[in-house]
């Protein structure tokens, strides 16, 4: 039950004490069961007989276990519930930002404490965050939103503590928790599902806005590009928004704000009809979208949906990896 992780940054007696702790949260060790001497733990895990007292002595203190002399240590309490100190890193701030956030905070106890950090698709901030606060936290809630690969980063968190958020990580290894979308696959569906008004134009551009700080996932891209295949579908993609991209009979799949903004204005400026002569769908949704221009057309996971389940795998200590729900949002603008 207790087995200590060399390649972690988290102090070793820390791991004795969170093994311990974790042990009697999950029923494993009950009250009155006797714990390894200090000198049978430090044999078996070859730690130092110091550190493994260091953190009995931490336990004893908290009402944990009790020491019965000459006999050992035994769990003194099953009442061993700390609050939550939980290291959130998302990529940036936005509007279905909050929604995930908020749901997630509203879905763990009152007295969990959260720490918010943004790594702005900086690789090098991405990576100094997690190296700095490994072993600060009890729990670790990651967005890695990369085209890259951050599986050695990433793996500095051990597995128990780590929750993986909106994007998976195919190349790292051990038993995590994680709750994803699966991208390729859901816009590939949601554009399926718009196939009859997709068909109302002419053609359908996908716009990266890769000039902003928008992430687009590479299996976006594929999933748009094979449904274009699949249904014959006319299909483009453009690394960024201009004004001379526009053109009534066509549709456009929008990623940045600012860009739907634009593109709004403009074809109101050339009274245009949207969802007639010029077709949108626009990623992720918010509140603003179900209003703006009478409802824009969205492609979007449920993000309220995904931070409850973050908040349940956390309280559940549960490691598995589940596919959050997402799929085309029909409105007037398409």
């Amino acid at each position: 039950m207790i087995q200590i992780d060399t390649i972690t940054n988290t102090p070793k007696y820390r791991q004795i004490i969170d093994a311990v702790v974790g042990a009697i949260e999950s029923g494993t060790m009950v009250h009155g069961q006797q714990l390894p001497s200090i000198t049978e733990l430090s044999d078996s895990q070859q730690i130092a007989r110091v550190t493994v007292a260091k953190a009995y002595e931490e336990l004893r203190q908290r009402g944990v276990i009790i020491a019965q002399h000459g006999k050992g240590f035994y769990v003194a309490s099953t009442e061993v519930r700390t609050a939550l100190n939980v290291f959130v890193l998302f990529d940036t701030l936005n509007a279905y930002k909050e929604t995930l956030y908020y749901a997630f905070k509203a879905s763990l106890p009152a007295d969990t404490a959260f720490s918010v950090f943004f790594h702005h698709y900086n690789r090098e901030v991405f990576d100094s965050l997690i190296r700095n606060n490994v072993g600060r936290y009890n729990y670790y809630v990651v967005m890695p939103h990369f085209n890259e690969d951050v599986s050695e980063t990433v793996g500095q968190i051990p597995a128990d503590k780590l929750l993986v958020i909106d994007q998976s990580i195919p190349t790292l290894k051990g038993d995590y928790a994680a709750v994803y979308q699966p991208f390729e696959q859901d816009v590939y569906n949601a554009l399926v599902a718009g196939l009859d008004r997709i068909r109302h134009y002419h053609r359908l551009t996908l716009v990266l806005a890769e000039d902003q700080f928008q992430y687009v996932p590479r299996g976006i891209v594929n999933g748009f590009k094979r449904f274009g295949r699949d249904y014959h579908v006319p299909c483009s993609v453009v690394e960024s928004y201009t004004d001379e991209l526009v053109w009534p009979g066509e549709a456009y799949l929008l990623f940045a704000d600012l860009d739907l903004v634009r593109f709004v204005k403009q074809v109101n400026q050339r009274s245009w009809k949207l969802g007639d002569d010029i077709g949108l769908i626009s990623y992720d949704d918010t509140p603003m979208k179900e209003i703006l221009e009478g409802g824009i057309t969205v492609i979007s996971t449920d993000f309220a949906e995904m931070g409850r389940t973050a908040g349940q795998l956390i309280s559940e200590r549960s490691r598995v990896q589940v596919a959050n729900p997402g799929g085309l949002i029909l409105r007037k603008s398409l």
